[in-house]
């Protein structure tokens, strides 16, 4: 048996699969107890009309090993979009084989068909194996930029209080 990876495009059977896959990963982050995307949500912004949220899935052997789900966003200063990768997961299992190479060479390569200036994603800034294999692979840090978020009830008050 080999052990090489194939990227592929995500399809409405993989959506059971795309759901434990974000679990995991809520686990390892420590916030399981933050996911709130039911399959129905996943399917309907993955594959539903107007979705701008695209996911690949990672497979060896035929049985799927990780994901990743990117969208693309716009740079002004560029004038040109950008691909910013929301999440990438491989399972435990399968570090170590080449997938997460695989999964981010496959979103540059998407990136660069699509004349995207950059290719962006955050990273927990205790994840020090993550931060490792990313600049191992000539990624840098972004400095002097902090991300902000507002999200539930403090959104929908701001929205309708301002």
């Amino acid at each position: 048996m080999t052990n090489a990876v194939s990227i592929r495009k995500a399809t409405p059977d993989d959506i059971a699969q795309i759901r434990q896959f974000i679990l995991e990963l809520a686990i390892y982050e420590k916030a399981e107890h933050e996911v709130e995307a039911s399959e129905a949500d996943l399917h309907n912004t993955l594959f539903g009309p107007g979705a701008t949220a695209h996911c690949v899935m990672c497979e060896s052997n035929g049985s799927a090993i990780g994901f990743a789900v990117y969208f693309f966003n716009y740079s002004t200063w560029q004038g040109r979009n950008g691909l910013y990768l929301e999440d990438l997961y491989v399972s435990v299992a399968s570090r170590g084989m080449g997938a997460g190479k695989a999964l981010l060479q496959h979103l540059a390569k998407i990136a660069v068909e699509n004349n995207c200036g950059r290719f962006e994603w955050s990273v927990l800034d205790w994840n020090k194996p993550a931060i490792d294999f990313y600049e191992s692979l000539g990624a840098k840090p972004k400095s002097e930029w902090l991300g902000y978020r507002m999200d539930g009830q403090t959104l929908i008050d701001f929205a309708n209080n301002g």
